[in-house]
């Protein structure tokens, strides 16, 4: 019995990705609306007096990691998108305060969610420019850019927990 219920659970899962006709774009695209709302919500968990906080001189301040994660969404949705990266009337910095990189963070998720949603599977081997001139495919700024998106939530995480603020993850459930 056992067998024949992981046989239907192999069928039924083959059955389901065969009808996927984008599974790679697909899958980044589920995964940006969570992304983006726990990013979001840990850079206005963060106060804003914090954003100056380094956890040590080599790391960058907490406002430089806002910066940063923008800064790869414009860049690697506006590749992957084949979309110009948008360009902000003045050069942001961390100094220009909470309300203003959150609403720069805001806005390049909204450009990620624009630029991934005419994008599907047909083009994941096309040479895209990554960073600093080097090449790649498609399909690996996808794969660069979903694994940023964990990667900045963890480095917000461990700027919030090491200023005794609970990332937004980790809120108990209502």
């Amino acid at each position: 019995m056992k067998r024949l219920f992981a046989i239907f659970l192999v069928c039924a899962a083959t059955t389901v990705f065969a009808q996927e006709k984008n599974p790679v774009t697909s899958a980044v695209k589920e995964m940006l609306p969570r992304q983006s709302k726990n990013i979001l919500a840990a850079a206005e968990e963060m106060p804003a007096d914090k954003y100056s906080y380094k956890p040590t001189e080599q790391q960058m301040s907490f406002g430089d990691l806002v910066l940063h994660i923008l800064g790869t969404n414009d860049t690697l949705c506006s590749k992957i998108g084949e979309m110009p990266e948008p360009k902000p009337a003045a050069p942001l910095k961390e100094t220009d305060g909470k309300e203003k990189l959150v609403a720069a963070l805001k806005a390049s998720f909204d450009f990620c969610t624009t630029a991934l949603a005419k994008v599907d599977d047909t083009k994941l081997g096309d040479e895209v420019e990554l960073f600093g001139g080097r090449k790649g495919s498609r399909a690996a700024a996808l794969i660069i850019l979903a694994s940023s998106w964990s990667d900045h939530y963890g480095a917000e995480a461990m700027y919030l927990r090491l200023s005794g603020l609970l990332p937004p993850t980790a809120h108990p459930k209502k």
